[in-house]
């Protein structure tokens, strides 16, 4: 059996509830940074183990949704990619469309976990089972999260909660046993 993330038993019972993430994109999934080409594309960097979380989130059977108030063709690739339930982009206000998910999935706010770094995500962090934050989010977002990560953003922040929270479930070992 896997042994559980060091967290608190609060922390732990909050998410054993959880069955859905929900995850911003830039200063998350990426480190905060937007570089342009010559052209006009942008780029942007994954890591590769927030990537595998995901995979591994879905083997899991549970839901994820990305929402960003940019809009990116990588977004849309990257998101493609790992499968994620919903990506929605372009969405500056994003507590609307967290309630429009909550309700199209039957969820309560308890059953999700928002991980965010700046203050459009702080309405969905107040609301949610799980409020996770990376170190570099804004002091209001750190203050509203029950977790700050260890990992900084866009280098393995996203795949530790997800480690930690398939752990508090119980589903970590089912993980392993597929590459035992």
């Amino acid at each position: 059996m896997a042994v559980p993330p060091p967290w608190s038993p609060q922390l732990l019972q909050r998410a054993s509830r959880v069955t859905t993430l929900i995850a911003d994109v830039d200063g998350v999934l990426t480190d905060g940074r937007i570089v342009y080409a010559e052209y006009g594309d942008e780029l942007k960097f994954f890591d590769v183990q927030d990537g595998a979380g995901l995979v591994f989130w879905h083997r899991a059977g549970l839901r994820s949704a990305i929402i960003t108030a940019r809009t990116s063709k990588l977004m849309k690739r990257r998101a493609k990619e790992l499968r994620v339930d919903a990506l929605i982009q372009g969405k500056l206000m994003k507590l609307p469309v967290y309630e429009q998910l909550l309700k199209k999935w039957r969820l309560s706010d308890e059953q999700v976990c928002v991980i965010g770094d700046d203050l459009m995500e702080l309405p969905m962090l107040k609301r949610a089972g799980l409020a996770v934050c990376v170190p570099e989010a804004v002091e209001e977002v750190r203050l509203a999260s029950h977790y700050v990560t260890k990992r900084p953003r866009g280098r393995g922040a996203v795949r530790e909660v997800i480690e930690a929270v398939l752990k508090a479930k119980g589903l970590w070992d089912h993980i392993l046993a597929q590459y035992s």
